[in-house]
């Protein structure tokens, strides 16, 4: 099952997509539904089914959630952690120590404040010269950290100021527009491997292909499982909160975005989520 949300009736509503309609659920949001699903004795998706609309309209996806938190994973691809450390010039440095340590990576992402949906802009900030997409497989947490479904996202990043100083990373990461998400979740019933997804990343400059990459998710280093356990460890993350696992396609700096750019990601089992760069 698809659930997301759409634009109704002046409200963010959730949604079921089905055979590209939308049949909204009257009066919740995605968040209310996870909320209230439990006191129901109904799950997120029993409840979603039970209460969509019977008939359906031509709705365009909205933002899947409003997060209460979203956090993000780095060095979870090799390719990722090679990167880095080549930009520090470590080689085989702290950043290849994050992806082969038991201990990932987690960082705290923001808020539904940094986020944006599908067709929503995604930030460039002012102070960088290099600021990339990280197309992500993404998580949608219910109570206790009970995966509801997935979606796509892109962790926007500045990667010049982190490379200036790892310390500097929550700037890097964390700012206006810095977190897309969608274009809706899909329940894990629907999607029962998310360890077998190719996901590509395109970014357009005037219609034009700026840059292509493309990633297995069978190349996570970490299972899904293990990124929540350590989120949640002393730290209980609250229901509609979402979990970025982390990148393997790597934006080249002359693939820096700039203001007009169209970055599309997209796997065949979720659906695309593209997004228009803008300076903020």
């Amino acid at each position: 099952m698809k659930i997301g949300q759409v634009h109704w009736q002046g409200r963010l509503t959730a949604a079921v997509f089905r055979n590209g309609e939308a049949h909204p659920i009257p009066g919740y949001t995605v968040a209310e539904l996870i909320e209230s699903a439990p006191r129901k004795n109904m799950t997120f998706a029993q409840m979603a089914a039970d209460y969509a609309a019977r008939g359906g309209e031509y709705l365009e996806p909205a933002i899947p959630v409003l997060p209460r938190e979203a956090w993000a994973c780095g060095c979870t691809y090799e390719m990722s952690a090679a990167f880095r450390d080549a930009e520090h010039g470590t080689r085989e440095g702290f950043y290849r120590h994050v992806y082969e340590a038991p201990r990932p990576e987690i960082f705290f992402k923001g808020t539904a404040r940094v986020c944006t949906g599908p067709g929503g802009p995604i930030g460039i900030r002012r102070d960088s010269k290099f600021t990339a997409p990280e197309p992500e497989l993404a998580v949608l947490l219910g109570h206790g950290g009970e995966v509801l479904g997935y979606t796509l996202a892109n962790d926007v990043s500045a990667w010049d100021i982190e490379r200036e100083n790892p310390l500097y990373l929550p700037q890097s990461k964390v700012y206006q527009h810095c977190c897309s998400l969608g274009p809706w979740f899909v329940t894990p019933d629907e999607l029962p491997d998310p360890y077998s997804l190719q996901m590509t990343c395109v970014i357009r400059r005037g219609g034009a292909v700026l840059f292509e990459g493309s990633v297995s998710t069978s190349k996570l280093n970490r299972r899904i499982e293990t990124l929540i356990e350590y989120l949640l460890r002393s730290n209980p993350v609250p229901p509609a909160s979402v979990l970025l696992t982390g990148t393997g396609i790597i934006v080249p700096q002359e693939a820096a975005l700039q203001p007009g750019d169209v970055v599309e990601i997209r796997v065949p089992e979720i659906g695309v989520l593209a997004n228009e760069a803008v300076l903020v």
